[in-house]
């Protein structure tokens, strides 16, 4: 059985920085392919960043420069770095991880199978 454990939201002005945390038991993080989807109020869960197996990474545009995804194999946790958050980040950010290839790609929520329970995030201006 797979599970992803978030951490490390909460409020933080415009500019600063949080960092999200994904334990995740059941799944060898660098065997997979990890990512981080969020889902702002009133809107669909949206693609924020994948890791891949091979350690490659991916970003939608409009956190690029800003976000860094990466993993810590001996810990088997994801982290998403956020810096200059900005107050259109706040929403609810949700570790996922793939069991394998599926059909979707890696920017579709159908890609994966396994969700964290979420860890809200809310930047104030």
């Amino acid at each position: 059985q797979v599970q992803l454990v978030e951490s490390g939201g909460g409020l933080v002005q415009a500019g600063g920085s949080l960092r999200l945390s994904c334990v995740v038991s059941g799944r060898t993080v660098s065997r997979s392919t990890m990512g981080w989807f969020r889902q702002p109020p009133g809107i669909e869960r949206e693609f924020v960043a994948a890791i891949f197996s091979n350690g490659l990474t991916d970003y939608r545009d409009s956190v690029k420069g800003r976000f860094t995804i990466s993993r810590d194999n001996a810990k088997n946790t994801v982290y998403l770095q956020m810096n200059n958050l900005k107050p259109e980040d706040t929403a609810v950010y949700y570790c996922v991880s793939a069991s394998g290839y599926n059909g979707y790609a890696y920017y579709q929520p159908r890609m994966y199978t396994d969700w964290g329970q979420g860890t809200q995030v809310t930047v104030s201006s």
